[in-house]
């Protein structure tokens, strides 16, 4: 789990409670106040429980997306002595992660589907390659890893990231 992810669901859970709070506290002065300014309207308790209930279910939405979905993965299959796996870009990666066996070549076949201009180009910082993408069109992206790890890429805005693993 990424120190962002954390904190960014303790904000959301934070300002959640904050803005309950503020309006229990704004209804408790409203009663007690006898100016004539603006006046509390009566809401019925069916609505109150269900914001807190749809409240509750995009912050159970948040925290599986952040922390209980994982990424698809893939081995990558050895075809004439090259490991290859086909990677399709729509909105993303699929899969986002690929694992390869070190020392080999490998060929990354990536099917371009989706128009945006953040997915135009695939950047491999690690291997020093960047390599444009055509709409509608696979295109090839080879290389041969040579030490064992985990090596990410990325759009060529950064937004969006995948990764290959590296084994013995």
């Amino acid at each position: 789990m990424k120190k962002h992810q954390v904190v960014s669901i303790l904000v959301s859970i934070g300002l959640s409670f904050g803005i309950v709070s503020s309006m229990s506290a704004q209804e408790m002065t409203n009663h007690n106040s006898s100016s004539k300014g603006f006046q509390s309207i009566e809401q019925p308790i069916a609505l109150k429980i269900a914001i807190a209930v749809g409240g509750l279910s995009l912050m159970a939405a948040q925290l599986w997306w952040f922390l209980g979905s994982k990424p698809k993965s893939q081995q990558a299959k050895i075809n004439e002595g090259i490991q290859e796996v086909t990677i399709t870009v729509d909105g993303g990666y699929v899969p986002s992660l690929v694992t390869v066996k070190c020392g080999q070549p490998v060929r990354l076949q990536f099917d371009r589907r989706d128009p945006s201009s953040c997915l135009e180009k695939v950047l491999f910082p690690d291997f020093h390659i960047a390599q444009d993408l055509v709409l509608n069109q696979t295109t090839s992206v080879e290389f041969t890893p040579q030490t064992v790890g985990m090596f990410q890429f990325s759009c060529g805005m950064g937004m969006f990231h995948g990764a290959i693993a590296v084994e013995d």
